[in-house]
């Protein structure tokens, strides 16, 4: 990872990542194209380190809304009215649609499972929402999320985990989409990630501070 570049790599490279994308790595080491491909090499590095606490983070998040549902609308959920008539049905279409998403996600397959393996992240966060409280969160918040902070109301702990989870999934979408993240408070984002796992179980996020290699590569950072 720390072997010198060489001649063809310092003229080829950065064209095949394209001036555009580059151009952000070299503003920010002063035009040093050596530095600027350091650079980019840890970007990728620490990018693939974070795959296991958002790994984690998605599964455990998930995991903790589906037990709600089930334990207001049964298993059955993607396919029960009751439920479905509780979504949000945006009639702009530029809007991010819950209802139509599961009703078309739950037309593709024939059991629950694999409804929430396909997914978008962004439909747990919106059952996280407050129109999902009085419905699901006032009796299910502590059951699903236990390592959450009990002497706060489940009003305030929905809303800042439906915050929190929103905040990873725009970062989530940066580091899938191979954008650059070595600007932002990386430390900030592992902690967060792991807070969140913490609140679905604390066994799950002292697991994921063993295993996660994020705070490794952060004290590599060229």
């Amino acid at each position: 990872m720390n072997a010198p570049f060489t001649a063809d790599q310092l003229h080829h490279l950065p064209n095949v990542l394209s001036a555009p994308r580059f151009a952000r790595y070299l503003q920010s080491t002063g035009n040093d194209r050596e530095h600027a491909l350091k650079l980019y090499r840890w970007n990728m590095a620490v990018s693939a380190a974070f795959a296991i606490p958002l790994h984690l983070l998605e599964i455990s998040a998930r995991n903790g809304v589906v037990q709600g549902i089930e334990a207001i609308h049964g298993g059955a959920w993607p396919w029960t009215q009751g439920f479905i008539r509780t979504l949000q049905n945006p009639t702009d279409r530029r809007k991010f649609n819950p209802r139509r998403t599961l009703e078309k996600c739950a037309q593709r397959h024939q059991t629950a499972g694999k409804v929430v393996a396909d997914i978008n992240f962004g439909f747990w966060e919106r059952i996280l929402l407050s129109g999902q409280q009085n419905i699901i969160w006032n009796t299910q918040f502590d059951l699903c999320f236990p390592g959450s902070p009990a002497a706060q109301p489940s009003t305030i702990r929905r809303e800042e985990l439906r915050r929190d989870v929103e905040q990873i999934r725009k970062f989530r979408n940066r580091v899938a989409h191979h954008e650059p993240i070595f600007m932002r408070n990386l430390q900030n984002d592992l902690q967060l990630i792991l807070k969140i796992v913490e609140w679905r179980n604390p066994t799950a996020s002292l697991w994921l501070q063993d295993i996660e290699a994020v705070t490794e590569w952060l004290g590599k950072h060229p």
